[in-house]
């Protein structure tokens, strides 16, 4: 799921070094942070938030395919 984030962050930024991806993992939900550049924000996030909610869409699909639960926090 680490990867899967990190892969997709990092095709949209301008700067794909920045991009730190942490998985906490708790026994059936884990809690993925996506850090990124102050600048690349609005890129991640996107208008209105849709580019946000595609990315937690793609992670649910994905979770729901090895019956965990994931949740993606974009922090600033």
């Amino acid at each position: 799921m680490k990867d899967l984030i990190s892969y997709i962050a990092k095709s949209l930024v301008d700067k794909p070094e920045e991009v730190v991806v942490t998985e906490i993992e708790g026994e059936q939900t884990s809690v993925i942070e996506l850090k990124v550049a102050k600048e690349d924000l609005g890129k991640v996030i996107g208008k209105q938030g849709r580019t946000a909610r595609a990315m937690r869409t793609i992670l649910g699909a994905a979770s729901t395919k090895l019956k965990k639960r994931s949740v993606l926090e974009i922090i600033e």
